[in-house]
């Protein structure tokens, strides 16, 4: 799960218990900026709510051959990647030269699994933002998201989808409407890695 400030704890709450009922574990990862955690903070904008904190230690950059340094991590190490709702996707798009708004390290992360049809992808509420600079990457995609989004997601050419479940499965790629959709999102994807592995042991 790509995470950052922002997050809403009920929707990482709700991964962690419906994908720990199936035996998975949830992993967070963001941008750690060379150090070996981050604290991230949850949402701040509802008045009168006490925020939560988050420590993450799984840096993006671990995904990636970084001059002499290979990769210590693996996107086939995953039956899915999620990307959270809220602004997370938003403060993820961050770039600085020598990154562009494409090659930004979580847009790349997302964009590299989306190019996997043996990896689930997951995205809620405002979550299709980090493929916009990769627009490619959502055209003729099946799909469901906040409002708020819709102009930018229809702009990269997707098929927006009305679903009274909210929830809209388009092969190997699974979108919701809110973070109230966490657990229906979660036992979707939940359903097709557990479809996979049937069908193929090795998967």
């Amino acid at each position: 799960m790509l995470v950052e400030s922002q997050y809403i704890p009920a929707e990482l709450q709700a991964y962690q218990r419906h994908f720990g009922a199936l035996g998975a574990q949830v992993d967070l990862i963001s941008r750690l900026w060379g150090q070996p955690q981050q604290i991230f903070v949850s949402e701040v904008e509802e008045a009168g709510y006490t925020p939560e904190t988050l420590a993450v230690s799984i840096a993006i950059e671990d995904f990636f051959d970084i001059g002499d340094r290979p990769a210590s991590r693996s996107l086939r190490d995953y039956g899915a990647v999620i990307m959270a709702a809220k602004y997370t996707s938003v403060r993820l798009r961050y770039y600085a030269p020598p990154h562009d708004r494409r090659s930004t390290p979580a847009v790349r992360l997302f964009a590299e699994a989306m190019v996997d049809p043996l990896l689930i992808k997951g995205a809620l509420c405002h979550g299709l933002w980090i493929l916009t600079p990769r627009p490619e990457l959502l055209a003729g995609r099946r799909v469901i998201f906040h409002e708020v989004v819709e102009a930018d997601v229809a702009n990269a050419g997707a098929e927006i989808i009305g679903n009274p479940s909210n929830i809209v499965v388009d092969g190997d790629l699974v979108t919701g409407k809110s973070y109230r959709e966490a657990g229906a999102l979660a036992d979707a994807i939940g359903e097709l890695i557990l479809a996979r592995r049937q069908a193929d042991p090795q998967a």
